[in-house]
Parts: structure tokens; sequence; C-alpha cells
């Protein structure tokens, strides 16, 4: 087994009419159902698929800036991640699909698109993905 580098911690309870925690109390969110009764008379509610872009697109800039950083090239760059969330097709129960937009200022897109290339290959993320869920990557 490889070295353990870091271990993040949330529990939550009550599911999609929760509330989920970090075991450093930074997430401290309630949890409701996209668009339900719950989700409108709450302040700062959150979904797992919402949780899922933002570590996802934070995962991938991250990347992005190591491979950038390893080349010597200085980008500024910004990763947006859409996550639908749909039924299954196949099976009972649900998938994802998950849309990157990558978008790089101040380098040219042959370069850019050579990095997320670079950086596709590294993330952490990117073996969970493989087969497991729709994935479109687009650079901007």
């Amino acid at each position: 087994m490889s070295d353990i580098l870091y271990t993040s911690t949330a529990t939550t309870s009550g599911g999609l009419e929760g509330k989920v925690q970090s075991s450093d109390g930074v997430i401290n969110l309630a949890t409701a159902i996209p668009g339900s009764q719950r989700n409108e008379e709450l302040d700062h509610v959150t979904n797992p698929e919402q949780l899922f872009a933002a570590a996802y697109a934070t995962c991938f800039d991250s990347a992005l800036q190591i491979v950038a950083k390893k080349e010597n090239v200085d980008i500024e760059s910004q990763v947006t991640a859409k996550v639908n969330l749909l039924e299954n097709e196949t099976e009972e129960g649900y998938r994802l699909a998950i849309n990157l937009q990558v978008k790089g200022d101040h380098i040219e897109k042959r370069q850019l698109e050579d990095l997320v290339e670079k950086a596709n290959q590294i993330w952490p993320y990117s073996e969970a993905k493989r087969g497991n869920m729709d994935f479109t990557l687009e650079i901007q």
C-alpha cells in the first residue's frame, strides 16, 4: 500500500434531508434535494453533486498547476465542473456525467491542451472515473 499523504473525513446524517460536516468543521452544511421545499427554506444548503463538482474542479486545477510548474509554464487557470445526476438506463439506480471546462489565461490553446492532457493523467480522480461515469473535457 502507498503511503497516505492526507486523509479527509466528513460525516453525514439524514441523507438528502440532513447535514454534512467535515471533521475540522470547515464544512458544516445542511443537505437537501435540489428544488425541494427544504432546499428553498434553508441557507447554505448543498447536495452530493455540488460537493463532488467542487472537489472535482479543485483537484483537476491542482493537477494542472503541478504539471505547469514542472514545465516552467506560468498559467492562470480556471476549471469548472458540471456534474449531472442521471438515471441508470441499464440497471436500477443512478450514475454521473461530468463535464470539465478548462480555461487558461496568458497561454496559447495548444500549450494549454498539452498541459490538460498531462494533468488528466496524474490527478487522483482520473482512475476513479475511468469506465465508471460519462466524462467530457472542454478546453476554452
